[in-house]
């Protein structure tokens, strides 16, 4: 065989091996994309399944003689607000995850507050209704917890490909960018303070 045939072959196989390459970091990316996604769908879902438990505790809670109505209403605001923002997985930028994470938490915290005004309301709390949509939200509020774990492990798996060498510098080829998770909360690091 000729040295220019034996040259040529080499560049051939080495160009099918760093195309081959190529084609399987591509798929990897796309792969690890589609399991964000997928996990943020059931992240979303979760918050669906909280919002759409709220009618039916306000609806509860309103049949209580004399029950707080601005209680109700902070609820019902805050489910709006909460319910009005959707994203999908390509529009986590760290500012669009702030606000939704933001109305989640106004959620929270008027839901809190309506389930700590309650224990005003024996009688409220023997419902046996009112006490089945309570396990419910705890229920939720752990799947909340748990899909959100699963999220952030995806989006971690996924950064880690995006910034990884070689993988980089293919993703930027391909605009696939560093994907932002969810953050604990302002002030959560410090410990409450419980007084007696």
């Amino acid at each position: 065989m000729k040295s220019g045939t034996i040259i040529t072959i080499v560049v051939v196989a080495l160009l099918a091996l760093v195309g081959f390459m190529g084609c399987n970091g591509y798929n990897g990316l796309v792969q690890q994309d589609e399991v964000v996604k997928k996990a943020w769908n059931n992240v979303q879902a979760e918050y669906q399944n909280r919002a759409d438990l709220v009618p039916n505790l306000v609806n509860t809670v309103k049949g209580a003689a004399n029950f707080e109505q601005e209680t109700l209403t902070k609820v019902i605001e805050a489910r709006s607000r909460a319910t009005a923002i959707q994203l999908n997985a390509d529009q986590l930028t760290p500012e669009n995850l702030a606000k939704f994470q933001q109305a989640q938490t106004e959620l929270s915290g008027a839901l809190s507050r309506l389930l700590v005004t309650i224990e005003r309301y024996p009688d409220l709390k023997a419902v046996q209704g009112f006490q089945d949509l309570q396990r419910q939200l705890e229920g939720i509020e752990n799947n909340i917890k748990n899909s959100r774990k699963t999220f952030n492990e995806a989006v971690n798996g996924y950064n880690v490909k995006v910034r990884s060498f070689p993988m980089n510098l293919l993703a930027g080829m391909f605009g696939f960018a560093a994907k932002e998770g969810f953050q604990a909360e302002p002030g959560s690091d410090k410990a409450p303070e419980v007084k007696f």
